[in-house]
């Protein structure tokens, strides 16, 4: 399932593609024919995400509530501009300077893609209409890069929703949910939320997790995961997250210490600002430039815990462990995070 910045990402590519167009906005597959119906035609003013979750605004008053889920994907063809983050780069990797294309074996790549897929399509900027095509995602299989007949393209698969401006269509296939809301509706899915980095402020961010952690005994790590605790957190943050902090996952939220909770808060909106920059979970710091550099290619590269169930820890060599929490695989050190 894509975690918070994927969807940050995404939400930045249609403020970059559709925001100030009217929109007419169809059904191939016919599941969403009624939904369509009322925003078609409406010009988009704004597209934002919190945590998991992207609301597309028309100026009719209506919203596209949109949740991918773990089998929802977006894609994009046409004449459409990158999105600022991934634009401005320009093949520049991060922070990093360096100048030249560093692909993700994965396909969790910031050129080619900005939905960290598993694999992904080639994006071809300054070609032609016919020609330019991305896919936005949590996995993809690896395609090759084909151009485009004719604009817009002929849906391909089962499209919920197609979204078709002047220049550009984003095709949306396979989300968990898919609906259309009013400004009231809005407010209350967001208000079931807990904070987002991007989108409160420092601290009422902060405030509002810390609340939400001390208020009750259940685990630190499956709080990390309850959207409505804080929102965009999914595995690879999770386990990451309580390694840097060298927090056990088991300790009751009412135990961790306040400004431990407060540092977890921080951390993450340095992660999910670093991921949304760079369109990969960078989570390990001090990196050499060669090292970082191999860790932009190379997800078991870039990660302290996550995935690496009995393999050496990076700072104490003990094996590091795999358990289930709650249904999802959980990433620890049983010494540094004792």
């Amino acid at each position: 399932m894509p975690e918070g910045h994927s969807v940050h990402r995404i939400a930045n590519q249609f403020a970059a593609s559709f925001v100030g167009d009217t929109v007419a906005v169809s059904s191939p597959q016919g599941r969403f024919a009624d939904g369509a119906t009322r925003i078609d035609g409406a010009r988009m003013v704004d597209a934002k995400a919190v945590g998991k979750q992207m609301f597309l605004e028309f100026d009719n008053g209506l919203f596209l509530h949109v949740h991918l889920g773990l089998y929802g994907s977006w894609d994009f063809a046409g004449d459409f501009s990158l999105d600022p983050t991934t634009k401005s780069s320009k093949g520049r990797m991060g922070q990093t300077n360096q100048r030249g294309t560093v692909v993700d074996e994965a396909g969790e790549d910031s050129w080619t893609s900005i939905g960290a897929p598993r694999r992904s399509r080639l994006v071809r900027v300054g070609k032609p209409l016919s020609a330019a095509r991305m896919r936005m995602a949590e996995q993809e299989k690896q395609e090759d890069d084909v151009d485009l007949e004719g604009f817009p393209p002929e849906p391909v698969g089962a499209v919920r929703v197609r979204l078709l401006a002047e220049t550009v269509v984003a095709d949306l296939r396979g989300p968990t949910k898919c609906e259309v809301l009013d400004a009231a509706e809005v407010d209350a899915a967001i208000a079931k939320l807990g904070p987002d980095p991007l989108v409160d402020s420092p601290k009422k961010g902060s405030d509002r997790f810390f609340e939400r952690v001390h208020k009750t005994r259940t685990a630190i790590g499956l709080l990390l995961m309850d959207q409505s605790v804080v929102s965009g957190i999914g595995n690879v943050y999770r386990a990451e997250m309580l390694f840097r902090a060298r927090l056990n996952p088991h300790t009751p939220g009412k135990d961790v210490p306040e400004e431990t909770v407060r540092a977890l808060w921080k951390d993450w909106t340095k992660l999910l600002r670093s991921g949304v920059e760079l369109g990969q979970m960078m989570t390990m710091d001090g990196l050499s430039k060669a090292d970082y550099r191999k860790a932009l290619a190379r997800r078991d590269d870039r990660h302290w815990v996550y995935h690496r169930e009995g393999l050496p820890c990076r700072v104490c060599g003990t094996h590091i462990t795999m358990e289930e929490a709650a249904g999802r695989k959980l990433y620890w050190c049983p010494v540094c995070q004792a």
